[in-house]
């Protein structure tokens, strides 16, 4: 029975759980139950956001979003031929997140995190305390003071060309580094969203760090002593798959050492589309984790039984579902091999479901070590993968707009697709491995 969304972010704070883990698709409504769930957490007292209610909701419940990422943009400074920089839009969230990580000295653990998930050898550098000049309304020019932290400037060593000189656009490898000297660059989409994920996650083991401080009045600070949740959509943005891992196995490490007495302490919720970072944080939240103490004793820090995971699903009554998912990590190929068979057997095939089989195609023939995907197909008289069949793959899984993949198809593109379903279930023994699975 499908249920709203409002129902789904109850069932999680109703659950008496340390950590819960959900896969969905990208367009399930992961975003909006974070938003559902933190009002849930943290309700407003009445419709406008005044500070007072943003400081409550803070000091319950820490998300990172999508929604996080669009507090940071990039000022190109075109008109001025200035370097770019990386700027964070002040707002009540970023005014509270600035000052403590300022005062805490976060910017090395800012830079060590980014660096660790991206492996690039640019170095963030936030900005200090300083004043300007700008226009006003009135085209008047006026002084204003930039506070520190608000900006930061990504910079990469430079090395002196042959014949001695260097300069900002000579790069040359193979020389020594020449200290001191550096240029600021900008870095790719990919880079931005980990950097903003580094600043989250130094903030996050802040947070673990103090509240591991079971008496108050010795903690480092006393902004986090009514934190109860901390809810994370997808910090994967553009990572490669050892990257991935890393950031996976640490942020298991960190929820699992968090305390978490007698059903007290800090509460997790993540939720991703990826299936390795899913399958990866399944693996690391079923295993114990013990804390050996100066008297040779143990004491257990998590417990596998203090996780739940689960799939959320979105159903075509546009309501939602919550299937718990505590078996197993998931066969991602299988899985979109038993929405396939659904969809088939419904008869509600869409454009988006032909990507599910060539996404199904492409790991199948990396794991038997076909050159090309397209060698699994049904093949011709002549021995070539038949044209049909390709031709419906290429088509119907690069749209060029989002909208196109809910539109319908012609039933003998349905009728070709089930028929490939079949022929890969048989021919792979697919059939076997998906009964065997479930």
């Amino acid at each position: 029975m499908s249920k709203k969304l409002e129902d789904i972010a109850k069932q999680l704070n109703d659950a008496n759980k340390k950590v819960q883990l959900i896969y969905a698709f990208n367009g399930s409504g992961k975003t909006r139950l974070s938003r559902v769930f933190k009002d849930l957490v943290a309700p407003k007292k009445n419709e406008g956001d005044n500070d007072d209610e943003a400081e409550l909701s803070r000091n319950k419940v820490l998300y990172y979003s999508a929604f996080t990422e669009d507090l940071f943009y990039w000022d190109n400074d075109l008109e001025a031929d200035s370097e770019p920089k990386l700027k964070i839009q002040p707002n009540t969230f970023t005014d509270w997140l600035i000052s403590l990580l300022k005062d805490l000295g976060e910017d090395g653990n800012i830079a060590a995190n980014f660096q660790r998930y991206t492996g690039s050898n640019a170095n963030p550098v936030f900005n200090e305390e300083y004043k300007k000049k700008v226009k006003d309304f009135n085209g008047k020019e006026v002084e204003i003071t930039v506070p520190a932290f608000l900006e930061i400037v990504f910079q990469v060593a430079t090395r002196l060309p042959e014949g001695g000189q260097s300069g900002a656009d000579s790069v040359n490898h193979e020389q020594p580094v020449v200290q001191g000297q550096y240029k600021n660059i900008k870095i790719s989409k990919g880079e931005e969203s980990n950097f903003i994920w580094s600043v989250f996650f130094a903030l996050l083991q802040q947070v673990v760090s103090t509240l591991d401080e079971p008496k108050v009045e010795n903690r480092v600070t006393q902004k986090f002593n009514n934190l109860e949740y901390v809810f994370i959509d997808d910090p994967v943005s553009s990572l490669d798959d050892s990257h991935l891992i890393a950031l996976a196995v640490d942020l298991a490490g960190l929820i699992k050492r968090s305390r978490y007495v007698d059903g007290k302490g800090l509460r997790f919720v993540v939720t991703t589309h990826s299936p390795l970072f899913y399958n990866v944080l399944f693996n690391e939240l079923s295993n114990d984790l013990k804390r050996t103490n100066p008297d040779g004793t143990s004491t257990k820090l998590y417990k596998r039984d203090q996780s739940e995971k689960y799939r959320l699903q979105k159903k075509s009554d546009g309501g939602f579902e919550l299937l718990a998912s505590n078996d197993h990590p998931f066969s991602y190929h299988l899985f979109l091999l038993s929405e396939l068979r659904a969809a088939i057997s419904a008869n509600q095939i869409r454009k988006f479901h032909f990507n599910f089989l060539r996404n199904i195609l492409e790991k199948t023939a990396t794991f038997l070590g076909y050159p090309r995907w397209e060698d699994l197909l049904e093949k011709t008289a002549g021995g070539l993968p038949e044209p049909f069949a390709n031709r419906i793959l290429n088509l119907s899984s690069h749209s060029a707009h989002a909208g196109e993949e809910v539109t319908e198809i012609e039933d003998s593109d349905k009728e070709r697709l089930a028929q490939l379903v079949s022929f890969l279930s048989e021919t792979y023994r697919f059939k076997k491995q998906e009964a065997e699975h479930v």
